[in-house]
């Protein structure tokens, strides 16, 4: 990923980092957060040994996109993390002196593998880095990079991040890229070592002219591309990249045979755009398959530089094969631990437009609900409310009167801030004739991740004034039925106290 910040003139130094993003009102705590710094894309996710492993791209010197390390931590339940050793620090020299960006762990018989960008100057090239027994420390291979160069005589827009894994003895590998004046790709080589690649071709290649400016465009490149099967389906995961803005995260569905996909449809992954960014899975010991994504910020660079913090990785999720042949996804049901004291409203019609909730207030909330919309009906569950409604977010759901469902996220009024991204989300919500619609509102501080019939919608929110700024309630124009309400308090996944920057 490539959202290039230089440090800016000014910027403070490491001391006080992890000890300002705990004072922050807006830093999540039950979504994984690094000690302080910055973090952006989720690398390397593995189940291995019964332990869930989460290295991420991570500055520990600032909050700012600038010379990336690996951080790790790992967690036995996805719920509750600890902080390992730095897992890779940018070399004084060779091809990774200017950052190690994103890559994947593999298992090259026995021994746990990383594969990962390089970067020295404008070059990106895979570099390979191999682990001790408990993945806390690694060695970075005197070869690197494995990849000298690009695809000879292809005119690109980007070469970087990984997806690699084992086909029999053979190892094939993903790299994201684009060709200039065609579109995003991922070109596909092999090895039966991790070092020596074999170029094969472009597995498969968008097309940039269009929908340009549609949020299911596919870019010019495409970053963080994840290729794996679920449930007799092949899906190849990328996210829509232009000249260094970051758009969204999409997912071919289709076919992987011999050296190509072959796509039978484009989806969008997450609702949220730029919110759920550079999405990486793993199969775990369980047969599930486990997806995170990187929580962008919608405040300003100095914002962030201030808090001492920027990016929160989003809460693991359970993706499977939805019934039209796309994915659907929901939380891990491991998060459930984390629930305290319930709150449940009794079902019934709802007859307002809007009636606020006194029994159900915070900024640490999981909110379950079951709603059935009639034709032409709107329901809006709202959020992060203030006593007077000056700041409020919206979370709506509709059913026009042909049928077709509507997932939105108002955030027009969810910061007085006007610095802040307060632009709305949408997507399209799958409906069965009866209209049911199972909706689950995850609220952590800044961070907001909506699930509505399996679809996925990731936000990001600042009320300038966050201790007011708890209330919840609900409403709707035209016939809705409430049939259940529940909302839990979350607890923190952390512990109390800054962590160590260099743990």
């Amino acid at each position: 990923m490539t959202h290039d910040l230089t440090l800016p003139s000014g910027t403070p130094t490491a001391e006080g980092l992890a000890e300002r993003a705990l004072r922050d009102p807006h830093r999540p705590r039950f979504h994984f957060t690094s000690p302080g710094g910055w973090l952006n894309d989720p690398n390397g996710l593995s189940h291995w040994n019964g332990v869930y492993h989460l290295f991420y791209q991570y500055n520990p010197l600032a909050a700012a996109h600038h010379r990336i390390h690996w951080g790790h931590a790992t967690s036995i339940d996805l719920v509750h993390w600890a902080d390992e050793p730095v897992a890779l620090v940018p070399g004084s020299d060779g091809p990774d002196r200017d950052g190690c960006w994103s890559g994947v762990l593999v298992d090259d018989g026995g021994v746990p593998t990383l594969v990962y960008s390089g970067r020295h100057g404008e070059h990106e090239l895979p570099c390979v880095a191999r682990g001790s027994a408990d993945l806390r420390y690694w060695t970075k291979d005197p070869a690197n990079p494995v990849i000298t160069a690009p695809p000879e005589g292809t005119d690109i827009t980007a070469f970087r991040d990984h997806c690699v894994w084992q086909e029999g003895q053979v190892w094939r590998q993903l790299v994201g890229s684009g060709i200039r004046g065609a579109g995003g790709t991922a070109f596909l080589y092999e090895s039966d070592d991790l070092r020596s690649w074999r170029y094969v071709g472009p597995l498969l290649t968008g097309d940039a002219s269009q929908n340009r400016g549609e949020l299911d465009w596919t870019g010019t490149m495409w970053e963080c591309v994840d290729l794996f099967g679920i449930d007799g389906a092949d899906v190849l995961v990328f996210s829509a990249w232009d000249e260094g803005t970051t758009h969204h995260p999409l997912y071919w569905t289709g076919r992987y045979q011999g050296d190509t996909f072959t796509p039978t449809g484009l989806h969008r992954l997450d609702y949220g755009g730029r919110y759920f960014y550079a999405p990486q899975s793993t199969g775990d010991e369980h047969g599930r398959r486990i997806m995170f994504g990187w929580l962008q910020e919608g405040r300003t660079d100095e914002a962030n530089a201030q808090a001492g913090w920027c990016g929160v990785m989003s809460l693991p999720r359970v993706v499977t094969l939805a019934t039209d042949g796309g994915l659907h996804q929901a939380p891990v049901p491991e998060l459930t631990e984390l629930r305290r004291e319930r709150v449940e409203v009794a079902p019934g019609r709802l007859a307002d437009p809007y009636s606020r909730l006194p029994a159900v207030r915070g900024e640490q909330l999981d909110i379950e609900t079951t709603l059935r919309l009639g034709t032409g009906a709107t329901a809006r569950l709202v959020v992060r409310e203030t006593p007077d409604g000056a700041e409020r977010t919206v979370v709506e759901v509709s059913r026009s009167h042909d049928g077709a469902g509507t997932l939105r996220l108002h955030r027009e009024s969810s910061s007085l801030d006007p610095t802040v991204d307060t632009e709305p989300r949408y997507g399209e919500l799958p409906l069965d004739p009866d209209g049911r619609v199972d909706l689950r509102v995850l609220v952590d501080h800044s961070a907001l991740e909506i699930f509505a019939n399996g679809r996925a919608l990731t936000a990001r929110v600042y009320p300038t004034r966050p201790d007011e700024a708890v209330g919840v309630g609900i409403g709707a124009d035209g016939d809705v039925a409430l049939e259940r309400f529940d909302a839990w308090q979350m607890a923190s996944a952390f512990t109390d106290g800054p962590r160590p920057l260099w743990p």
